[in-house]
């Protein structure tokens, strides 16, 4: 198989698998996404949340709108620009961050489990150490 097709079928496959591991979620995507910036990149405005998740301003202040309602985030003033605000995670989202992320790993540990013999667990793991690589040259990490 050559580079382009061995590329696409990964993209296709890694699809997939995103796909089947957030049929276990319990919120929508889009909000689990801005909890999940939140939590790797600290305070964001509205418009990064937006510009990092690939929305319209309208379809990130939305999730924004419903996650403050829920009491997962809360925005305050932001430092620099009195017009816009910045976006923290509560104590409450950090939680409920945590219980979504374990809630997938469960389920996809639990497959894993029950799919994989000792030495495709390992060889699993090597191949996941192979996409992380792969991701940093991607993204630039």
């Amino acid at each position: 198989m050559d580079e382009d097709a061995l590329a696409e079928e990964l993209r296709r496959s890694i699809g997939e698998l995103v796909r089947a591991v957030r049929t276990v979620d319990t919120m929508p995507p889009g909000e689990a996404a801005i909890l999940g910036f939140l939590d790797r990149g600290g305070p964001l405005t509205t418009a990064e949340l937006a510009r990092l998740r690939g929305v319209t301003h309208q379809s990130a202040a939305k999730s924004v709108k419903d996650l403050s309602a829920d009491g997962l985030i809360h925005g305050e003033q932001h430092p620099e620009d009195g017009r816009k605000l910045l976006l923290h995670l509560t104590d409450a989202g950090r939680s409920r961050l945590q219980r979504e992320r374990a809630t997938r790993a469960g389920a996809l540990g639990a497959t894993i489990r029950e799919t994989f013999d000792p030495d495709e667990k390992q060889r699993l793991g090597e191949a996941v150490a192979l996409l992380s690589r792969l991701t940093a040259r991607l993204t630039g990490n």
